[in-house]
C-alpha cells in the first residue's frame, strides 16, 4: 500500500476538504463481489469503535479555530465516549459555578443522515459551517480545536502570517504537534506515500503551514508533500488586499521551495462560464466548484490501475513544483482534443480551459509549457477505459524531452463526477447521465508562474519590512528564473 495523509488548516481548507471527503465515501461499493476502481486505503485507515466494530475513517488531521467545528464533536457514533465521573472539588472549599457554552442545533441535514431519512435540499442559507454538509465519521485524533484564537473574532483576527507561525511555533513547544497529531496516522501506514495538505495562503494559516511543512522536511524529508494553497478571490478594502498580497508572498517564498507539489488555487477565479451557477458568497458552494477539479485532478493517485502519478508531477528535471489548476465540465471537450496517431508519441498539451483556478485573467497570454498532468473522467471518444498513455511511458517521456516538447501525461477514466446531495443544487450543468459529470482538468506548470511571481515580487518589495525583505525578494526571484530561463512570449505551437 502506498498511504497518503492529509492536513487540513483552517476553515477555507475545511470546506473544500469535506466536499473531498464526501466524494470519496460516494466510492465505497457495499454489493458483494462489486469493486470500487478506486484504492480506498490510500486515503482511509480501518480501526475499531467503541463498541468493537471494524470502522473505516479518514487519515486526515483537521485543525480550526474556537468555533469553527460547527456541531461536530470530537467523539462520534462509532467512538463513543462514556461520560466521565464528576471531579471533586480538590483544594478549593468555595462554591463552584459551571458556564456551559450554548450548544449549536445539529442541521435538518445531519439529522436526517443520522436517522437514515430522506435528506434535504441544502442551500447557502442552511449551510452554517463546513460540518453541516459532511457525510463522514473521522477518528477523535482527527478533530485539533485551536483555542487561542477564535473564528470571525474582530479583538484578535487570524489574519497576519506572523500569528499563524507563532501560534505554531507556541504550540509545538508545548505538545509536539508532529509527535500528537500526524505520527500516529503515519506510522499506521505500511508505506507512507505523500503528505497533503489543504491550507489559507493569504491569512495566518499560510504561516501555521509554513512552519508546519519545515517540521515535516524534518521528520519526513524524502516524503512527497502536496499543497492545496487557497487564495480568498474575493475583493476586498485597499489595504487589506495589500496584506493578503503580502500574506501570499510569504507563503510561496516559503512553502513552495519545501513542497513537492504547490497549487495556488483561488477561491473563487472572477471569471466563470456561463454553465454555472455559483453563489459567490457561499464557501459551501465556491469550494464545491474548486473540489470538482482538485478531485479529478487527483484521481490518479488512488485508481487501482495507475502508479506513477508523482513521477508525472516531476516533469523532466523536477524542478518546476508549482502548478495551474485548470478544468472544464461536462462540455464537448473531449470532441475537441486532438488524438494521438499511431506515429505520434501523445496528445497536445491543452490551454483552452473553460475555468482557471490559478489566475485571475482575462485573456490566457501565450506561454511556454513545462509539464502537464491531464486528467478525463467520464465518456471519451474512441478510447476504452484505459490510460491515454498507454505503453511504455518513460520511452515517451524521453522522446518529448529529446523533440523539446513539453511533458505530459494523460490519464482517462470512465468514473464520472458524481453529483451528491451535499453538493449544490444546479451549481452544474445536468448531467447527460445519472451516473454524473464528464470532466477534464489539468495541472499545467509554464513561464505564466513567472509573471504571477514578479508582480508578487513587487508587493514584497513595498510591503514587507526591511529585515526580510532583501531576503525575500532575491528568493522570490531565484523561483522566478526556473519558469523562464530560455524562454520568452510565444505559443507552444511557434516552438514546435
Amino acid at each position: 500500500m502506498h498511504e497518503i495523509v492529509t492536513l487540513q488548516l483552517g476553515q477555507r481548507a475545511n470546506y473544500l476538504a469535506t466536499h473531498f471527503w464526501n466524494l470519496q465515501e460516494s466510492y465505497f461499493t457495499y454489493n458483494e463481489g462489486e469493486e470500487s476502481p478506486i484504492d480506498h486505503d490510500v486515503h482511509f485507515r480501518p480501526g475499531i469503535g467503541a463498541d468493537g466494530s471494524e470502522t473505516y475513517t479518514p487519515r486526515t488531521v483537521i485543525y480550526d479555530l474556537k468555533g469553527g467545528f460547527g456541531t461536530l464533536q470530537k467523539y462520534n457514533a462509532l467512538y463513543a465516549m462514556s461520560e466521565d465521573p464528576p471531579a471533586g472539588q480538590g483544594l478549593w472549599d468555595g462554591q463552584e459555578v459551571v458556564q456551559k457554552q450554548t450548544p449549536i442545533p445539529p442541521s435538518d441535514y445531519q439529522k436526517s443522515l443520522d436517522e437514515g431519512t430522506q435528506a434535504p435540499r441544502l442551500t447557502s442559507g442552511t449551510v452554517r459551517y463546513w460540518s453541516d454538509y459532511n457525510r463522514v465519521f473521522y477518528h477523535p485524533r482527527s478533530i485539533v480545536q485551536l483555542n487561542e484564537y477564535e473564528l470571525n473574532s474582530q479583538i484578535m483576527p487570524f489574519e497576519d502570517w506572523n500569528i499563524g507561525e507563532e501560534l505554531f511555533n507556541d504550540l509545538d513547544k508545548e505538545h509536539d504537534l508532529l509527535d500528537r497529531d500526524l505520527r500516529p496516522f503515519a506510522e499506521e501506514c505500511d508505506q507512507l506515500r505523500a503528505v497533503q495538505l489543504f491550507t489559507g495562503s493569504d491569512d495566518a494559516w499560510g504561516g501555521f503551514a509554513s512552519q508546519y511543512i519545515d517540521r515535516l522536511r524534518d521528520e519526513y524529508g524524502k516524503k512527497s508533500v502536496w499543497v492545496w494553497a487557497i487564495e480568498d478571490g474575493t475583493k476586498v478594502q485597499r489595504h487589506h488586499q495589500f496584506k493578503k498580497d503580502t500574506n501570499k508572498a510569504r507563503s510561496l517564498y516559503s512553502i513552495s521551495p519545501q513542497s513537492t507539489l504547490y497549487v495556488p488555487t483561488i477561491d473563487i477565479p472572477q471569471k466563470l462560464p456561463s454553465y454555472l451557477n455559483v453563489d459567490r458568497q457561499s464557501e459551501w458552494q465556491t469550494t464545491a466548484l474548486i473540489s470538482s477539479a482538485l478531485e479529478t485532478v487527483t484521481l490518479p493517485s488512488r485508481l487501482r490501475p495507475y502508479h506513477d502519478f508523482e513521477a508525472s508531477l516531476a516533469g523532466d528535471d523536477g524542478t518546476h513544483n508549482i502548478f495551474e489548476l485548470q478544468s472544464t465540465i461536462n462540455q464537448d471537450f473531449l470532441g475537441r482534443k486532438k488524438q494521438p496517431s499511431e506515429n505520434e508519441s501523445s496528445s497536445k498539451t491543452e490551454t483552452n480551459f473553460d475555468i482557471d483556478f490559478t489566475y485571475n485573467e482575462d485573456e490566457i497570454k501565450p506561454a511556454h509549457i513545462f509539464n502537464q498532468v491531464q486528467v478525463t473522467r467520464g465518456n471519451e471518444p474512441g478510447q476504452d477505459a484505459a490510460s491515454t498513455d498507454d505503453g511504455d511511458t518513460g520511452r515517451l517521456r524521453k522522446l518529448r524531452l529529446y523533440n523539446s516538447e513539453p511533458m505530459l501525461q494523460s490519464y482517462h477514466t470512465p468514473l464520472r463526477l458524481p453529483i451528491l446531495d451535499s453538493f449544490p443544487h444546479h451549481m452544474f450543468p445536468s448531467p447527460k447521465s445519472e451516473a454524473g459529470l464528464n470532466v477534464f482538468s489539468a495541472l499545467t506548470a509554464s513561464t505564466r508562474t513567472a509573471e504571477r511571481i514578479k508582480a508578487i515580487q513587487s508587493t514584497a518589495a513595498r510591503m514587507v519590512s526591511i529585515d526580510e525583505r532583501e531576503a525575500m525578494v532575491n528568493g522570490l526571484g531565484e523561483i522566478r528564473e526556473s519558469y523562464e530561463t530560455g524562454w520568452s512570449s510565444g505559443s507552444d505551437e511557434e516552438d514546435d
